[in-house]
């Protein structure tokens, strides 16, 4: 039992959080404070919460609209350059083989902002327009992940992005560093207005005279 056990762990940890050098250094020797394994574990166990956080972030603003069966006040221009920045970083990540604990964040809240740009355009009587923009965009990002886009040009799109201490010291590469913290300031500002506005009501329009 005791060996099951082991192995159903180790099967958990490695590698999502650890490799398996430092899974036998803490699970087998016992090593409990080795640093360097500590350190791995928790900025990968940091970057995997990240990502699962980043599944709520924009779920409110997707069920409000759907609820309003409104999306009044939204700015399509300002959720399309948000899905420019967040694209970028997600097919940079993607081509270099960084970790998804890295890029995790980028793909859940690219599908969260993707539904949004929909939601506008069908709730502005143009779903049509919308179905286009979700096809489009499918294919433009398939492009982009084949080897007929130029590194040059996937790099040019990640560097319009600031870099992160955290994802940084991950994944090593400096042009990670900026969506990890912008993304993650202006999704708290998004999730605390959310909440700030949730049960407002719409002013009521003065009747013409």
């Amino acid at each position: 039992m005791a060996a099951e056990a082991d192995g159903l762990l180790k099967r958990v940890l490695v590698p999502i959080l650890l490799p398996e050098k430092c899974y036998d250094q803490i699970f087998v020797q016992w090593d409990l404070l080795h640093v360097p394994c500590l350190k791995i574990l928790l900025s990968k166990g940091l970057g995997l919460g990240i990502v699962a956080g980043s599944l709520l972030v924009k779920l409110p603003q997707v069920f409000k609209i759907l609820g309003a069966k409104s999306a009044e006040g939204l700015s399509l221009q300002s959720v399309m350059l948000e899905l420019v920045a967040l694209t970028g970083t997600m097919v940079y990540s993607i081509i270099n083989k960084f970790p998804f604990s890295s890029w995790g964040e980028a793909l859940f809240l690219m599908l969260q902002t993707v539904t949004i740009c929909f939601l506008v355009l069908h709730y502005r009587g143009q779903t049509v327009k919308g179905l286009a923009f979700l096809v489009g965009y499918v294919l433009v990002l398939l492009v982009l992940l084949s080897p007929l886009t130029p590194l040059a040009i996937i790099t040019l799109l990640q560097a319009s992005n600031m870099p992160s201490v955290v994802v940084g010291k991950e994944t090593r590469d400096p042009l990670m560093a900026g969506t990890f913290v912008v993304s993650s300031l202006c999704n708290g500002l998004i999730a605390a207005q959310l909440l700030f506005y949730w049960n407002a009501k719409a002013p009521h329009k003065k009747k013409k005279e």
